[in-house]
């Protein structure tokens, strides 16, 4: 086992989809019981969630600072395949950026002893907001999510350039912000398979925001992808997946939805996941920022306080899980 001699530089983060927040409004919990929860359970820091969730400039950063929490990024999806619709989805990306920026330039305020040094560490371009770029979900796809992909409904060849230039303008623009951005891979999109994120890459320079989960379920392999793109990777959403649960909801003709309900994305170390071969591939390959850990779960109402509990409950043992899959790796 590889010995290291210095402690890795990463952070841990958990997000508001591990909660079943969709929507910025309807929220079966309010923000600040929300980044209460997170802070308690021993996480460094969030996803924004769906933009304004947590708040806007300059409440977000004051909110964040209260639960000495730092701000991974977040996530904004743009129509790469439609000029229009990309025209117009760029006020979307801009408000975004507004937010990340506030959050990041809060951080690099005031002194290093003045405060929490999660929120601190926001300072660090390690730990600065990565914007999470990603395209809206394919009906078609969505409807037959994860392996085995029907290539009739791949993107054509010939869209492929145009595609991949409006990801690079939509790059070039949070990068004028001062902020590297990262592309999701997602199931039930244009980028879903591991032949689809190697095309990406090979057609753009956007980083990588790699998910565990996605791309189990997609037919991928998450140690050899991170051996393979560790070079473009700048942010990794940890997630376990279950490609039994994904097979039965396929055979029912559940789409993606389904498989989140039924448990297709279950808590650390209930799935096919190999958490700590994961962490150890990541700290090889010298890979330093955020690991969000995420747990895509249903919505619910606030009323649900079953479904609340169990949310909470998981949210703990998955950072509970984290730690422990660390010293199975020799990193802690």
């Amino acid at each position: 086992m590889t010995a290291y001699a210095a402690p890795w530089a990463v952070r841990v983060a958990s997000a508001p989809v591990n909660f079943g927040v969709y929507r910025a409004d309807g929220a079966p919990l309010g923000p600040q019981e929300l980044l209460a929860t997170m802070r308690e359970a021993g996480y460094d820091g969030t996803d924004s969630g769906p933009i304004g969730y947590l708040g806007t400039a300059p409440i977000l950063p004051e909110r964040l600072a209260a639960h000495g929490l730092g701000l991974a990024g977040g996530w904004v999806d743009l129509r790469y395949d439609d000029p229009d619709g990309f025209r117009e989805d760029l006020a979307a990306l801009d408000a975004a950026l507004d937010v990340f920026t506030a959050a990041r330039d809060a951080a690099l305020g005031g002194s290093e002893g003045g405060r929490d040094a999660r929120v601190a560490g926001a300072a660090d371009p390690r730990f600065a907001p990565r914007p999470t770029l990603a395209c809206p979900d394919r009906p078609e796809r969505f409807a037959r999510p994860g392996m085995p992909a029907d290539p009739r409904l791949s993107l054509p060849d010939g869209d492929w350039p145009a595609y991949a230039g409006r990801i690079d303008e939509a790059a070039a623009r949070c990068r004028d912000r001062g902020l590297e951005p990262v592309f999701h891979h997602h199931l039930g999109t244009d980028v879903e398979t591991p032949e689809e994120i190697e095309r990406l890459l090979g057609s753009t320079d956007v980083s990588l925001c790699l998910d565990t989960g996605h791309l189990w379920l997609a037919g991928g392999n998450p140690v050899a992808a991170i051996r393979d793109w560790s070079s473009r990777i700048r942010q990794v959403h940890v997630k376990d997946a279950s490609r039994d649960v994904l097979a039965r909801i396929r055979a029912g003709g559940g789409d993606l939805w389904d498989l989140v309900a039924a448990g297709g994305f279950p808590p650390l170390g209930q799935g096919d996941l190999d958490l700590p071969a994961v962490l150890a591939e990541l700290r090889r390959s010298g890979y330093e920022g955020w690991i969000v850990i995420e747990q895509d779960v249903p919505a619910f109402r606030a009323s649900d306080a079953e479904a609340l509990t169990r949310a909470v409950a998981d949210q703990r043992a998955n950072r509970t899980a984290f730690g422990e899959a660390l010293r199975a790796a020799g990193l802690a």
